[in-house]
């Protein structure tokens, strides 16, 4: 890829080599493929992400198009254009947003949560914080490996 695109290329990795990594929806019902992620996973924490994802930040990477496949499914997703030219798209079964899009750019906004597997790379920033709300911060409380503690 050009430099000019804002591509970079972060390879697919299991125990040093690249890999295809696959994702789906809560379902099952929507499978697709990604051979690399062509930009950094980044957390965003923007007011769009939180409501589309009912979370407090979105974990998110560039895939440019060419190596990023539907598998299974497309028929089954929906869309929902969240600002002037981007649009959303999801599960229409189960609600999960796998990808987002806006038409002229060269990649799509892959959901890394609904990875199915280690894509080999980790996090490397997170933006938008300039839109978090106290009151869904997270340092300095107590934290469990799985389910919470019952009192």
């Amino acid at each position: 890829m050009p430099a000019s695109s804002g591509l970079v290329r972060v390879d697919c990795v299991k125990d040093g080599k690249e890999v295809i990594v696959k994702g789906s929806c809560l379902c099952g019902a929507i499978k697709y493929a990604v051979s690399r992620l062509d930009m950094p996973i980044i957390f965003c924490h923007c007011k769009t992400c939180k409501k589309a994802h009912a979370a407090p930040f979105n974990a998110t990477a560039g895939v440019a198009r060419e190596n990023f496949r539907w598998l299974q499914g497309r028929d089954k997703l929906a869309s929902f254009e969240s600002s002037p030219g981007k649009n959303r798209h999801f599960c229409s079964i189960c609600g999960t947003h796998l990808v987002a899009e806006k038409p002229a750019q060269p990649h799509v906004i892959l959901r890394v949560a609904s990875l199915d597997e280690d894509p080999g790379v980790k996090p490397e920033a997170h933006i938008w914080t300039s839109h978090d709300v106290e009151w869904l911060q997270g340092e300095g409380i107590v934290a469990y490996k799985e389910g919470r503690l019952e009192t």
